[in-house]
């Protein structure tokens, strides 16, 4: 399956990009986030939460959606 992955903040700065098309063959939030610490080895010392339908999901979440974010710590007001 090919995802798009859209990087926020700090995120994007690691991964030097906004946004990438990704081909992932495995169905688990964890097992995309092993392939990007590969591809991204700093990205596994950030703070960061994955959102798949616009909702914040859990590592053991199944990916559902083709579209997935990356969201840095943010503070609301």
């Amino acid at each position: 399956m090919q995802l798009q992955i859209k990087y926020f903040g700090l995120i994007a700065e690691v991964t030097n990009c906004g946004e990438e098309t990704f081909e992932f063959s495995k169905s688990q939030v964890s097992e995309l986030l092993e392939e990007l610490y590969v591809k991204y080895p700093s990205l596994r010392q950030k703070d960061f939460k994955v959102a798949q339908n616009h909702e914040i999901v859990s590592n053991e979440s199944n990916i559902t959606n083709p579209e997935i974010a990356l969201l840095p710590p943010f503070s609301g007001g």
